[in-house]
């Protein structure tokens, strides 16, 4: 096959991959004939389902991060060698996407964590090549760098709340310590964005859908069942780690960078 060719069914895919995880999308939300999110699977997944659902309105994320994947599949129709070879990975993301849609929709909460955990890591792999090779323009920056990072920053979050959800769909109930199991699982998630951080010199895209998950896990812990002081100052004190290391290593990322910079001009 031809390059040309080639790049072409590259692209054709990653916009059909689009399409239908924005129409699973739109099933999710209860359009097309579809059962809320919230709604699907007896409910578990709801706000007030466990200690670790965020509220509802954090899930307005997801618009963003869908306009962005927009943004990048209109983009990479320009991008005819996809250096960082990340297309491909964007489409299982979203094919991923869409089957756990499915999966939740058809009430298999067990099922939906595999294919969280297979996105998560689908994500974590595209993270990887991006911090690889770096854009080549600040609109690349911007379609792929930002909105994958947002993408792999909610998707760990979610990871934690769908798990969450699936123990209690099999009758885990936090063997009378949910508070403490769920401020377990917040510290896991700090380490996760610390580690993300690190690893990616301070990028702010991943910190700040990690911050702002927690933020609304500690908002629907103070303002619906289960109520938990606990669990909320546990993922206040997640975030404030996350998005304060973060700053510090990006702040410590480009100092390194002009001092090299001034050391080399001398």
């Amino acid at each position: 096959m031809s390059e040309d060719r080639s790049a072409l069914v590259r692209h054709i895919v990653v916009t059909v991959a689009y399409v239908v995880c924005v129409a699973g999308s739109l099933v999710g939300v209860g359009l097309f004939g579809g059962t809320p999110i919230a709604e699907a699977a007896g409910g578990v997944l709801a706000a007030d389902s466990t200690h670790l659902a965020p509220a509802s309105s954090a899930f307005s994320v997801w618009s963003v991060i869908y306009g962005g994947l927009g943004l990048y599949t209109v983009w990479q129709w320009w991008d005819r060698t996809d250096p960082r070879r990340i297309a491909w990975l964007v489409v299982a993301s979203l094919v991923l996407n869409a089957a756990w849609i499915l999966a939740v929709q058809a009430g298999q909460v067990w099922l939906s964590v595999v294919v969280i955990v297979a996105l998560l890591g689908v994500l974590a792999l595209t993270f990887q090549r991006l911090l690889a090779v770096p854009p080549r323009s600040r609109v690349e920056a911007v379609v792929a760098d930002g909105t994958l990072g947002l993408y792999l920053g909610w998707v760990s979050v979610a990871t934690c709340a769908n798990t969450a959800a699936a123990l209690l769909d099999s009758g885990f109930t936090g063997g009378g310590a949910p508070e403490w199991w769920a401020v377990g699982v917040l510290a896991v998630v700090a380490v996760v964005g610390v580690a993300l951080a690190l690893v990616g010199r301070g990028r702010l895209a991943p910190a700040a859908t990690i911050v702002w998950g927690l933020g609304w896990i500690a908002v629907a812990r103070t303002s619906g069942a289960p109520e938990s002081t606990t669990t909320a100052v546990a993922a206040v004190t997640a975030a404030a780690v996350v998005a304060v290391v973060t700053i510090v290593v990006r702040l410590r990322t480009g100092l390194d960078t002009r001092v090299g910079r001034q050391e080399t001009a001398t």
